[in-house]
């Protein structure tokens, strides 16, 4: 495994380099380098969740209600577990594949995460999630059918069930923080290597099918931001609580792992 070495002071002296240009230019390879791996995490980012929306609403739009072979709740479920489970190990290694504003926030709350990434992260999954939609967009209205929900979240009338405001507040919170404590238990250092992405993709399974009926499942505002921008209305009304509810979900997560959970030092 290759590994960067920085040259230290006295090497720079020795080799004549720590003159004002031989410092620009150090430094400033350095810096390039810095900037390259942070765009390549941001790259990671949007094509993680581009692909989290194209296949997983894809699936619902396209799929679900298909006549005479639709692939129904279930069929949803696995989708979106699937695409989670292939990326994870596609991308993972490059950005962690947080595909997810709640997920990247639940990670910094847990100490996890470095806050200095936060917000780019969060743009780069939106704007990933808004270019799937379009892709979406653009096929699901290629055989002159209307879009209708294009499975946007919501309660009320926009939930699958009914379900009112308050059971799908208390539904997103609940599924969200049971999805931060996959995630952080399952990349610990202390859990078996080489099974977190099946874990997270089997829960986020689990979570649709559980919370499908109810809001359409969220979990993700990146996943809700950019259906509700195509389905307008009162969809885009709704959108408010798919920011909030999971968000507090992922600071409630992240607290508990890191107060309860997370590895002690040693001296403890």
């Amino acid at each position: 495994m290759s590994c960067i070495v920085l040259a230290t002071s006295s090497d720079l002296f020795q080799q004549g380099l720590l003159g004002t240009s031989g410092l620009s230019i150090y430094f400033s390879k350095h810096f390039t380098y810095q900037k390259q791996l942070k765009m390549k995490k941001l790259v990671a980012e949007f094509i993680g969740t581009f692909w989290l929306v194209l296949g997983g609403c894809g699936s619902a739009v396209l799929a679900c209600n298909y006549p005479g072979a639709g692939i129904g709740f279930l069929g949803v479920s696995l989708a979106f577990g699937l695409t989670v489970v292939t990326i994870a190990y596609a991308l993972g290694h490059i950005s962690g594949a947080h595909l997810n504003p709640a997920v990247s926030v639940g990670l910094w709350i847990a100490g996890r995460f470095s806050g200095k990434e936060l917000v780019p992260y969060i743009v780069s999954q939106v704007l990933g999630g808004l270019a799937a939609a379009g892709v979406l967009y653009i096929i699901a209205t290629g055989n002159g059918s209307p879009i209708g929900s294009f499975a946007s979240n919501g309660y009320g009338d926009l939930s699958p069930g009914k379900y009112s405001m308050e059971a799908a507040l208390v539904t997103e919170i609940a599924m969200t923080f049971i999805f931060l404590l996959i995630i952080l238990g399952a990349t610990d250092d202390r859990s078996p290597k080489g099974f977190a992405g099946l874990a997270i993709g089997l829960g986020l399974t689990l979570i649709h099918l559980i919370s499908i009926p109810v809001t359409n499942t969220s979990v993700n505002p990146a996943r809700s931001t950019s259906q509700a921008i195509f389905a307008g209305g009162e969809a885009l009304g709704q959108l408010w609580l798919f920011w909030v509810a999971p968000i507090a979900g992922a600071i409630l997560a992240g607290l508990v792992y890191k107060t309860i959970f997370a590895a002690k030092p040693e001296n403890e």
